[in-house]
């Protein structure tokens, strides 16, 4: 039995690590604004070793939360490798607001942390506890992680081990740390190579594996080819250039928007939709809006969004790295009436279902795990997409959750932006709350506070005409898509 231990990263996951260049920054973060009550010292402070006791005393179930990042030799593919020194107190961080200690102030606070990179010697999170928050008894809490460590989801799952429903629950003992031998570079490199000769055994196995699973594996093979010819579609045919693409600067601009999640689950009702339906909509009357202050024709325009498709199932509820895959849909922004935007996105999607688009992606990182880089690459290329922008819709819990008595109010996320994208959309839903985070790109969405009031006033358009559907929509409404949030 080996004296050391590790675990190396998949395909998927380094995909995420490698497209870290130039501007491009790939963590995934939030903004969670709570209610100090019994957190709040007697110096009118916030208890930050109450925190850190709390955040060490689950590290225990996220491993991932103090391993770090090794090479291995030759191929220079990533592992994770327990954190000897690890240091709780780096990674936990206090500061306040200066006065007034408005929520302008944390959105450049926010912004600034998150357009500064990780330190990839340690390991991959922050968190920052912020004081000085005016507009009631208030304190914030900035955290970000990788996305090489997770996706949106399983980040969702470390939140309620965080958090708890009992505004009274007290956290339970730390479990002492141990971390796993090292392994050398020479073991590495022995693992590295025993690892390539073993490589068309285990592909002969997994297709063995693959062909008992499944009940018709030429109608299997058929979908699948096909899923990949049309990802390879996509891959070569560039979207247009817009305002808001183009080569990314170091710095960071953050926004965000508060809705009625019952208002948004209404309206989808009475529009006989899904809430992503709805969300989507909003976003293309959004963004046509906002082309046309800057001039630009969106009928001229081919706008596309990567929107993530989780392919977490059960058995990997709480496992760390990435269950995820995407889709690449094409807005309607071309079209004035709100209504028409919606079917057209209904449309897109239903066709999106049948093609089995997201499947191409996940093949594509399946190959990578024992292919060249280039694989690798192409892959990561797809997982983006040739895109304008992302759009992202994380559910989250519908009652309250709580710090240590601290209860949560608002959690507004921030997803990293691609190679050439100006601005991502992050939603979370919590306690009857829709919460919107905008991340744009410091010079190239000055105006980001303009396509926020865009989203909202779209938002508002929709709603003001979803009575008169019948008479103002000619288009047949689609079936309900299964797999799309409610």
């Amino acid at each position: 039995m080996s004296a050391y231990s590790y675990d190396r990263m998949s395909a998927l996951d380094y995909s995420f690590l490698s497209a870290e260049k130039g501007g491009v920054r790939m963590h995934i973060a939030a903004v969670q604004i709570f209610d100090a009550g019994p957190m709040r010292t007697e110096s009118r402070g916030i208890d930050i070793e109450a925190v850190r006791g709390a955040t060490e005393s689950v590290l225990h179930l996220i491993p991932r939360y103090r391993q770090r990042l090794a090479w291995t030799p030759l191929e220079g593919r990533p592992v994770w490798v327990d954190d000897a020194e690890f240091n709780l107190d780096y990674h936990i961080r206090h500061t306040s607001l200066p006065l007034p200690g408005d929520e302008e102030q944390l959105k450049h606070f926010a912004a600034r942390i998150m357009a500064q990179p990780l330190d990839r010697t340690r390991p991959l999170w922050e968190m920052w506890v912020v004081e000085g928050l005016a507009g009631g008894d208030r304190f914030a809490i900035v955290s970000k992680m990788h996305h090489c460590m997770m996706d949106g989801s399983s980040g969702v799952d470390l939140a309620h081990i965080l958090l708890s429903p009992e505004a009274r629950a007290e956290p339970p003992k730390p479990v002492p740390y141990m971390p796993r031998p090292i392994p050398s570079g020479f073991e590495l490199l022995r693992d590295t190579v025993t690892r390539a000769i073993r490589a068309p055994l285990n592909a002969v196995r997994g297709l063995q594996e693959f062909a008992r699973a499944t009940s018709d594996l030429g109608d299997e093979i058929r979908v699948r080819a096909q899923a990949l010819s049309e990802l390879a579609g996509w891959v070569v045919q560039g979207a247009s250039d817009t305002p808001m693409n183009g080569k990314l600067g170091p710095h960071r601009r953050f926004d965000w928007l508060e809705m009625s999640l019952d208002d948004v689950r209404s309206l989808s009702k009475r529009l006989d939709c899904t809430v992503n339906d709805v969300i989507l909509a909003t976003v293309s009357g959004a963004v046509r809006t906002f082309l046309i202050h800057r001039r630009v024709d969106p009928a001229r325009i081919d706008f596309r969004v990567s929107a993530p498709v989780g392919v977490r199932s059960d058995e990997d509820h709480l496992r760390p790295g990435n269950r995820v895959s995407s889709w690449i849909v094409k807005l309607p922004i071309d079209k004035a009436n709100p209504l028409e935007r919606l079917r057209g996105i209904q449309d897109v999607t239903r066709k999106l279902q049948a093609s089995n688009q997201a499947l191409g992606v996940e093949m594509m990182m399946t190959m990578a795990e024992w292919t060249p880089s280039v694989v690798l690459s192409l892959g990561s290329r797809a997982a983006s997409g040739p895109i304008n922008m992302i759009v992202t819709n994380v559910p989250g819990a519908q009652i309250p959750l709580y710090l240590l008595g601290a209860r949560l109010l608002e959690a507004f996320p921030l997803v990293p932006l691609l190679e050439n994208t100006g601005v991502g959309v992050g939603l979370f839903s919590y306690d009857g709350k829709l919460c919107w985070g905008f991340n744009g790109e410091y010079e190239r969405m000055a105006d980001l506070r303009q396509f926020v009031h865009a989203v909202k006033a779209a938002f508002d358009e929709l709603l003001a005409t979803a009575p008169n559907v019948a008479a103002v929509s000619t288009l047949p409404a689609p079936e309900k898509l299964v797999a799309s949030a409610k």
